[in-house]
């Protein structure tokens, strides 16, 4: 019985070492997808980033396949959870292209798109990673469309454009411009579209219900 305080501290302390091995081999995966890329994040370079032996990448995780779904998925969440608070008070049409402008230029700053876009491009080489990586773009498929939703809510055009078709065309939209952004460096092309959306959904916020057609009336 006396023993058992110590056992549970070492214990403690072996599980908080893990955990943190796990975190530095995630945070170095992103890392060697934004630098190095797909072909690149071997297990070798991502340990050597990491600071351990490259056995440990296999240890915590299985294979690199699984490392690099595993930091795709962190990179996932935090970029659900940051973009949740910024549409959160997008409730027109302009509200939601002005937070998509700021999310598009926010990906490309912290590298999220390159990582993103390394594991598209490499799941072409790898069986079975496609299905992984679509699935993983799931969640993004459904925020898209809430928010969709409720920016059309009210608005003319929202018997006219479908929430869950539109949410496809801007992720689609999205994922296209921010990976040309990424590759030529120019954003600037990608940001006027955005001004030149705003300038649209502007008209259609100010005109509001009455640009409903006759009988259309609610």
């Amino acid at each position: 019985m006396a023993t058992s305080g110590p056992r549970r501290a070492a214990s403690g302390a072996v599980g908080a070492k893990a955990g943190a091995t796990r975190t530095a081999l995630v945070a170095a995966t992103i890392e060697a997808l934004q630098e190095v890329g797909f072909g690149g994040a071997s297990a070798r370079e991502i340990a050597r980033r990491a600071g351990c032996n490259q056995s440990l990448v296999f240890y915590h995780f299985g294979s690199v396949t699984e490392l690099l779904l595993a930091a795709l998925d962190d990179v996932s969440a935090r970029r659900l959870a940051a973009y949740r608070d910024v549409l959160a008070a997008a409730s027109t049409l302009v509200d939601l292209i002005d937070s998509a402008r700021v999310i598009f230029s926010e990906d490309l700053d912290a590298g999220h798109v390159a990582v993103l876009v390394e594991m598209i491009t490499g799941a072409q080489a790898v069986p079975g990673l496609g299905a992984q990586v679509s699935e993983r773009l799931a969640p993004w498929r459904e925020f898209a469309e809430t928010a969709v939703r409720r920016a059309l809510a009210g608005s003319p055009v929202e018997a006219l454009l479908p929430a869950r078709e539109v949410a496809h065309g801007v992720m689609a939209g999205f994922l296209g411009l921010e990976l040309l952004a990424n590759l030529d460096g120019d954003r600037a092309a990608a940001l006027a579209l955005f001004d030149r959306a705003r300038m649209i959904a502007s008209l259609l916020d100010l005109v509001g219900p009455a640009a409903l057609l006759p009988g259309e009336q609610p």
